[in-house]
């Protein structure tokens, strides 16, 4: 599957791996490069020092293209940006605010740089940074969202900008890419599904309850200090839910996930912790390894596209 953006990355699939705080270590990454996507290296919160041992270690596992997404604001992001080009990182996508600080020393570097983007402003604004391509997310996805669905902001974004767009919220299998594709898309990045595999260093409790997920699972928290954050129905949520709608300040939700998503990804609690998941966690069934996921959604949005076309030029 030959697109703008297999090129740009040297990759096979377009397929990119989300860069998840507490999931996107070293062996997701690896794996799902390996199975000729893009794996990425979330960088989160981490010191920058522990983003260099990340990048070595897949580095170890893995001699195909990777990268790493740099949360931007993060109190360590100036350190992280500058470690990226030291370890000559190929691929960074940004999150969280806008790169535009450290846009010059990453091109110079040779890195390519895809700020993930909510909105059409958003995207205009990072092509004439000089991004090199888009991630339009779209606010079925899991962890933090904007309030444009998939199916609205990829097309628009599409149209908006010259650069190629990657397609990001509520993909899990070939039927998710093919319509993606559609919408002007060029790849697709996946959080969730990812998160569901066998290399992904995740407590299998956290695992299950995505597996185990129902259509109407997913809750929404912080919209009132304009914060969404997308993740799985449980105790924690109703929670918050129950003291947002009392009014409660933004500091004292804070507290009340408080290392929450680390409670849920390694040490499986998910009844306190934060279970991020996009609303596609309903059709995730069965745990399967980063190659299958790869290959089988690759497979099946050809398939999908090549019937589609001769259905339609009968």
């Amino acid at each position: 599957m030959k697109t703008r953006i297999t090129e740009l990355l040297g990759i096979e699939y377009p397929i990119i791996q989300g860069g998840m705080a507490w999931v996107a270590e070293a062996h997701l990454a690896a794996a799902v490069s390996n199975a000729g996507g893009l794996g990425l290296l979330g960088g989160a919160s981490a010191p920058a020092e522990v983003v260099r041992d990340m990048i070595r270690q897949c580095r170890e596992l893995t001699d195909k293209p990777f990268g790493v997404n740099v949360m931007l604001m993060s109190p360590y992001a100036k350190d992280v940006a500058q470690v990226v080009v030291e370890e000559k990182v190929g691929v960074v996508t940004t999150g969280a605010g806008n790169p535009g600080a450290y846009m010059s020393m990453w091109k110079e570097a040779g890195i390519k740089v895809i700020p993930v983007v909510a909105s059409v402003a958003h995207a205009k604004l990072m092509e004439r940074a000089g991004a090199d391509a888009v991630v339009a997310e779209g606010c079925e996805s899991g962890g933090h969202i904007g309030e444009a669905t998939t199916m609205t902001l990829v097309p628009a974004v599409a149209d908006a900008v010259g650069i190629p767009v990657i397609a990001a919220g509520g993909i899990a299998d070939g039927r998710g890419m093919a319509a993606a594709f559609m919408l002007g898309a060029e790849a697709v990045q996946v959080g969730t599904r990812f998160v569901a595999s066998s290399e992904a260093v995740v407590h299998e409790a956290y695992k299950d309850r995505i597996v185990k997920a129902k259509d109407i699972d997913s809750a929404v928290t912080g919209r009132s200090h304009g914060h969404p954050v997308r993740c799985l129905r449980n105790q924690m949520t109703r929670e918050y839910i129950r003291l947002e709608a009392e009014g409660k300040g933004f500091e004292e939700l804070e507290y009340l996930t408080l290392g929450s998503l680390r409670k849920a990804v390694q040490e499986g609690d998910v009844t306190n912790g934060t279970v991020m998941a996009g609303q596609i966690a309903s059709i995730i069934h069965e745990v399967k390894s980063c190659r299958e996921i790869v290959e089988g959604m690759s497979a099946d949005c050809e398939r999908i596209m090549r019937d589609r076309a001769e259905r339609y030029t009968r």
